[in-house]
């Protein structure tokens, strides 16, 4: 029996409607969009919480919202700017344990947020070595790259190690972009696509330990800002293992902005962790 990591829901009372996330593996309880009785809404989010164990809540909200939401004893964590079709999506979070709020490694994180934000921003690319190859992905793909992640994350908030899984995200309309070695994947990483706000998700950011030294990763973000240009989709966010200097230090040079940071998110290697936002404005 496979282990169910998490259930997106479709929520519909009476007096609010709402895009939910029920996050089993990293115990959290997400509000995408909501629309209706802000106080109602909130009840029904503790309520459910408390019955699954989760220990976070997240709710994007808009900005008239977040007063609300601060009262309710929610706090910003974070800015997700253009998020809404242009208009920012802002990350009010609830903790209902005192272990899952408070975050062993804050300065250190800040540490290395300092340091990162001194390097440059719009550095060159070092080019591409001529055996690497460089696409977008397709379903024949899956396999491969779920080998990918299975060998760089031993533990991972998503099944992304589980082909049929990553089969499914790129029929629903996830762009994944590959660099190749010797007909091998190496290095991914994906834009989680919505439709409905035109904003897209750049995750799942992979290269094999070998293969880190030629800056990979920038090369798949500039195709998938790109591709998502072409869509007419401007807004691009990423949240980033506050703990991972260089993964931070990609987003920083490629003109990403930090945004906030969420505490204790969520379940990677062995551990939660706290991310970083970074958002960018394709349109600019």
């Amino acid at each position: 029996m496979k282990t169910i990591y998490y259930e997106n829901r479709k929520i519909k009372e009476t007096h609010f409607i709402a895009d939910t996330c029920f996050d089993y593996y990293s115990e959290r309880l997400r509000a995408d969009d909501y629309r209706g009785n802000v106080t109602l809404f909130a009840e029904w989010l503790e309520e459910e919480s408390q019955k699954n164990n989760f220990h976070k809540i997240i709710v994007k909200s808009k900005v008239d919202d977040v007063s609300y939401w601060q009262e309710l004893g929610y706090v910003n964590e974070g800015e997700f700017k253009g998020y809404f079709n242009g208009g920012s999506a802002f990350a009010m979070c609830k903790y209902l344990k005192k272990e899952r709020r408070n975050s062993e490694y804050w300065v250190d994180e800040d540490r290395i947020l300092s340091d990162v934000i001194k390097i440059p921003k719009g550095a060159k690319n070092l080019p591409l070595p001529s055996n690497y190859l460089l696409r977008m992905a397709d379903i024949q793909d899956a396999k491969s790259l779920a080998e990918l992640y299975g060998e760089v994350f031993e533990v991972y908030p998503t099944p992304m190690n589980d082909a049929e899984y990553v089969r499914k995200m790129i029929e629903s309309g996830t762009l994944f972009c590959v660099i190749e070695h010797e007909n091998r994947i190496v290095s991914a990483a994906s834009a989680d696509v919505n439709e409905t706000y035109n904003n897209a998700e750049i995750t799942d950011c992979a290269t094999t330990p070998e293969h880190r030294k030629f800056g990979l990763m920038k090369h798949l973000i500039d195709q998938l800002e790109k591709e998502l240009f072409q869509r007419n989709i401007y807004c691009s966010y990423s949240i980033a293992r506050a703990l991972s200097f260089g993964m931070n230090a990609v987003f920083h040079q490629k003109s990403y902005v930090y945004k906030g940071r969420l505490a204790n998110n969520c379940k990677i290697f062995d551990k939660y962790e706290d991310m970083n936002i970074w958002v960018k404005d394709l349109s600019v």
